[in-house]
Parts: structure tokens; C-alpha cells; sequence
């Protein structure tokens, strides 16, 4: 560190810790086992470092705690409420407010109410719960990301943006009359946790409006892709991360919101929107899946934390600190000659599984094999976001192949310190410096929907690698067939009911 730089620290101090436990690399064995080497299935008193997901993971601060104690549990018309849809009111700006108690209650209802059979939906890459429930709806989810996206190597610095050729492509094919909307994420899950730009966001909002497409944002981290914007677009710098956040969300029509992630809270959501009718009919809907419209499945205590938490995370130092952590943790990596997806994004590191373990073909799993790597190692949990992810296709029963193969090591809000991610990069360094000697795995167990969740596996032994397995990477199998969403499938049985063993 050069003499007149000085150190950083986080800009939090600790008041409460929770203690964490080790244990041998027998008893993680062990442990991996009994889960069926899928780290969902894992206890967490199993885990040291639990980099899963920051999703409902986040430390809440002082004022969130002492807004728990003013929970006003009425079952209608709880004031907490209101304090909740002013929240929202003042740093989104939709005006109409449903609470539900986590983001995909939202994407559940937003498909149902705008989705008829046979619509398609195009989207800046999917994400598993939103796709399922545009699918379960009758849609078909179209991805209209820029190649980029695709690309772990790619420096671009706005991979979550939408090719707007893509996107017209999709409306000239299909007729803008079976597009219910356009599903816009704000920082992109699945390829890294990359941004969207605001030039893009106004490009699309004009497209989409010429043809009268409404927008659905995944506002879930439009706090994190504000910053990013900030940070690295033309005439953004100097601006409010909260101004930033209502111009976004100016732009688009309808939003689903996991408030577990940007809003910090461990439990809450909420579907926002502009359009009086179609909230009229929300608020119906919303009683029937998630209870009253104001409190959507959520005690009153949770609405209160959440409207503190959505004005909290909006400031710039506090998520400066958050990105920057991820940034921190990338940079140890990318030291190590690890392979990560580039640029960094803001939620999480992404390892490159495809050139971490060139050796293991798409059919062992890679990424999911590399994530019990890691937990063997050094009891850190991870996620594998990949071929497991991405499910199979329900028209065909085939596996979906994405372009990427990754693990996510995802960063909880205010939890960890940089010392945390030193011992998560050293254990990294170690599993590389062994790559070469971790084998594939094979599915035991798969459940029909949302496999990553439950599925189990067991790890192969070398000599049961498929014909053709010599070190690299084979040769994708023959007899392609298209999917449903324009990905390649290889030409293998049909899906079978849940609960299939293989």
C-alpha cells in the first residue's frame, strides 16, 4: 500500500456478536454427505463463513431494532404500514404500495395478474424464481442481454443492459400484443451481479413505450446498480444514490422488491406499482396468496424494520462499504490468479467454475462440485449458479446449458469483516492450487421445480467419467434440439415426475 494511502474500515462498529463455530475437515465430510453435496442442504451450525446468499442475511442496524419494538400488529390498517408505503413512496416513487413477505410472493403475483398462456416475456437474463413464475403463468421467457453478459471475461462495465436490436427482434417476431411486459432487473443475478446503465434504462423505456410494453422492475438491487451508475457512468457522478433510484424506477411501470436483500431486512417484500387499476386488482389477489394488502403476510414489526431499512440503504457510505467489500474479496482472487467473472459485481464474487475445473464437462457439474470444494475446505458456503440453476426446459425436459457456469460467493450486508474475506480467499487459493484432482459429480436426486434448492448429488470417482473424459472438457453430446428459451439441449429423456432418483 503506497505511503499516503490511508486504511479503510467498515462503517459500522460492532454491538452484538454472534459467536461462530469451526469444525475438523472430518466432521464437514461428514457433513457434506448427509446434505447430498448440495450446500442448501447444510445446517448452519455446520457453516463457518455463510456466503450462500445475502438474501434476508444482513445485520439489521440499532434504529431497525428499535422500530421492532413499534410493530403495531393490527390486522388491518396497521400504521406500520403507512410508514412502509411512505418509505417506498419517497425512494421508488410508485405510488401504489402491497406488501407480500418475500420478492418472489410479488413475482407470483404480478405473473398471474399480466401473464395469459402462450405470452412471451423478454428479460435482461433470467432469474430462477421469476422465470418459473412467468412460466407457471403459460409465458416463455426470451433473454435479450447484450452478449456481453455471457462473458466472464468481458471488462464491459454495464453487462446487465438490454440489446435493444434483441429486444425489437422479439417484438417484430411475436407481436408487442403477446408481450404482457418487459422484465427489467436492476443488477443482474445471474451473470455476476452486473449493472445496467442509466443510457440503457432510457432507451428501453422508449422502445418498449412505442409499442405499449410496460416496464416490470426487479428494483431488488437498484440500490447496489445505483452505486455502480454512480461510480462509472457519464453525468451520474455527484448525484444521490437515492437520486439515481427514483429515476430508474421513473422509467418502469411495475415493481417486485425482495426487500431481504438492498432494504435489510431478514423477512419482507413488496409489489409496487403506478397503474390504479391494475392495483385495484393486485390488492385483491394479494388476500387471497398473502393476506390483508396492508400487511401481505408480514407482522407488523417487519414492515416497520423494512421502511427504516429502505431510507438506510440509500446512503452512500453504507453502500460504498457494501460494494466495496465484494470489490475487496474480487481483488484477493483476481491477485491469486483465480478466475472470476469480470468486471466485479456488487452483491457477490462469481468464480469462473468452467476454467477453475476445465477438466470436468457440463454433464459433471462443475460448479455445484466446486461448491462442496470449498465447504470441505474451509467450511465456507457457497452457491452453485449454473446448469443446476438453470433447470431443465418444460417443453422439452432437457437440461438448460447456459454460457456461464459459476459460483457465487455472495456477501451479506454489514455481517463479515475484511478479515472474514482474507480466511475466504486464502481457502479459494487453496482449492485452486488442488483443482485438478476434484472429481464430477452425478444428480441422485432432483426435484421438479427449483432443483438447486433441493437436489442432491455424489461425487464420481475418475474412472466412472463419461466416455471421452481425458482431462478436458468433452465435446457437447450430438442431436441438439432447441428450448424454449433459444438454448441449445442436448437430446436426452424428457423430464420424469418430482422426486425422480437417477
Amino acid at each position: 500500500m503506497p505511503h499516503n494511502q490511508r486504511s479503510w474500515a467498515e462503517p459500522y462498529k460492532i454491538k452484538m456478536v454472534e459467536p461462530l463455530v469451526t469444525m475438523s475437515r472430518s466432521e464437514r465430510h461428514a457433513a457434506l454427505q448427509r446434505a447430498g453435496y448440495n450446500t442448501f442442504l447444510l445446517t448452519s451450525s455446520e457453516v463457518y463463513i455463510d456466503l450462500l446468499t445475502d438474501s434476508g442475511t444482513s445485520a439489521m442496524s440499532d434504529r431497525q431494532w428499535a422500530a421492532l419494538m413499534l410493530g403495531d400488529e393490527s390486522y388491518a390498517g396497521s400504521r406500520n404500514f403507512y410508514h412502509l408505503e411512505e418509505a417506498v413512496r419517497d425512494i421508488y416513487g410508485y405510488e401504489h404500495v402491497i406488501p407480500t413477505h418475500q420478492g418472489r410472493a410479488a413475482e407470483h403475483l404480478i405473473s398471474t395478474l399480466m401473464i395469459s398462456r402462450g405470452d412471451i416475456v423478454p428479460g435482461n437474463m433470467y432469474f430462477t424464481t421469476t422465470r418459473l413464475h412467468q412460466e407457471l403463468a403459460g409465458a416463455s421467457f426470451v433473454d435479450v442481454i447484450i452478449d456481453e453478459a455471457h462473458d466472464p471475461t468481458s471488462e464491459h462495465p454495464f453487462k446487465g443492459n438490454i440489446d435493444l436490436a434483441k429486444l425489437q427482434a422479439v417484438i417484430d417476431e411475436h407481436g408487442a400484443d403477446r408481450i404482457p411486459y418487459l422484465s427489467l432487473a436492476t443488477t443482474v443475478n445471474m451473470c455476476g451481479g452486473q449493472p445496467i446503465s442509466m443510457a440503457n434504462v432510457h432507451a428501453v423505456s422508449e422502445l418498449v413505450r412505442q409499442h405499449g410494453i410496460p416496464i416490470v422492475h426487479d428494483a431488488t438491487r437498484c440500490v447496489e446498480n445505483a452505486f455502480m451508475i454512480r461510480q462509472h457512468e457519464s453525468g451520474c457522478q455527484g448525484r444521490s444514490i437515492a437520486e439515481i433510484v427514483h429515476e430508474i424506477c421513473s422509467l418502469t411501470d411495475v415493481c417486485t422488491m425482495s426487500a431481504k436483500k438492498d432494504s435489510l431486512v431478514n423477512i419482507g417484500g413488496f409489489l409496487a406499482m403506478r397503474d390504479d387499476a391494475l392495483a385495484e386488482r393486485a390488492r385483491n389477489l394479494v388476500v387471497v396468496y398473502e393476506g390483508l394488502h396492508t400487511y401481505g403476510g408480514l407482522a407488523g414489526r417487519d414492515m416497520e424494520a423494512m421502511a427504516v431499512g429502505i431510507r438506510e440503504s440509500v446512503d452512500l457510505n453504507h453502500v460504498a462499504a457494501r460494494v466495496g467489500q465484494v470489490h475487496y474479496l474480487g481483488g484477493r482472487l483476481i491477485e491469486a490468479g483465480i478466475p472470476i467473472v469480470k468486471p466485479i459485481g456488487t452483491h457477490g464474487v462469481f468464480l469462473d467454475a468452467r476454467r477453475f475445473l476445465p477438466h470436468l464437462s457440463t454433464e459433471l457439474f462443475p460448479a455445484q462440485a466446486l461448491t462442496a470444494e470449498i465447504y470441505l475446505d474451509s467450511g465456507v458456503r457457497a452457491m452453485e449458479r449454473g446448469i443446476v440453476s438453470a433447470g431443465r426446459d418444460p417443453l422439452s425436459g432437457c437440461h438448460r446449458r447456459p454460457e456461464l457456469e459459476l459460483v457465487r460467493l455472495t456477501i451479506p450486508r454489514r455481517v463479515y469483516t475484511q478479515a472474514h474475506m482474507d480466511v475466504v480467499a486464502e481457502s479459494i487459493r487453496e482449492v485452486h492450487q488442488q483443482r485438478d484432482s476434484i472429481a464430477g459429480l452425478e444428480m441422485t436426486f432432483e426435484p421438479k421445480f427449483l432443483r438447486f434448492f433441493q437436489a442432491r448429488f455424489r461425487p464420481l470417482p475418475e474412472t466412472a467419467m463419461p466416455a471421452g473424459e481425458s482431462g478436458r472438457t468433452v465435446p457437447e453430446p450430438p442431436g441438439r434440439s432447441a428450448g424454449s428459451n433459444g438454448e441449445s439441449m442436448p437430446a436426452e429423456p424428457r423430464y420424469q415426475p418430482e422426486g425422480r432418483s437417477t
